[in-house]
């Protein structure tokens, strides 16, 4: 099982990334998707996340509305589409894979549900 994660890097406050993360060893479309991050200091966190379908996501509240996940079956790849970005966004990103069911697009934050991980992007936002 590999997750690899890219597209991260330094961009200025205001400025867009997208990350990608593509998956390798594990039948992609059953699991649900997540994208963590995690800041020197801080703990992991949750970003978002997709469901398996594709058809329901989930944000945190400080990502709302600058942030889109998305997934392509296909190329067995999930991406995170970041605009607006703050300083604050700064930290390693993280993409994860999940098989458990969630019946709420909220029940896929708990971290500690998901299966795989990958290596992490850094992506760090002047000021």
């Amino acid at each position: 099982v590999q997750l690899q994660a890219s597209g991260g890097g330094l961009v200025q406050a205001g400025g867009s990334l997208r990350l990608s993360c593509a998956a390798s060893g594990f039948t992609f479309s059953t699991y649900a998707m997540g994208w963590f991050r995690q800041s020197p200091g801080r703990e992991r966190e949750f970003v978002a996340a997709i469901t398996r379908s594709g058809s329901s996501t989930y944000y945190t509240d400080s990502v709302k509305g600058r942030v889109t996940i998305s997934r392509d079956d296909a190329k067995r790849t999930v991406y995170l589409q970041m605009n607006s970005l703050k300083p604050e966004d700064t930290a390693v990103y993280y993409c994860a894979a999940r098989y458990r069911t969630a019946k709420q697009p909220d029940q896929l934050v708990p971290i500690g549900l998901y299966d795989y991980w990958g290596q992490g992007t850094l992506v760090t936002v002047s000021s």
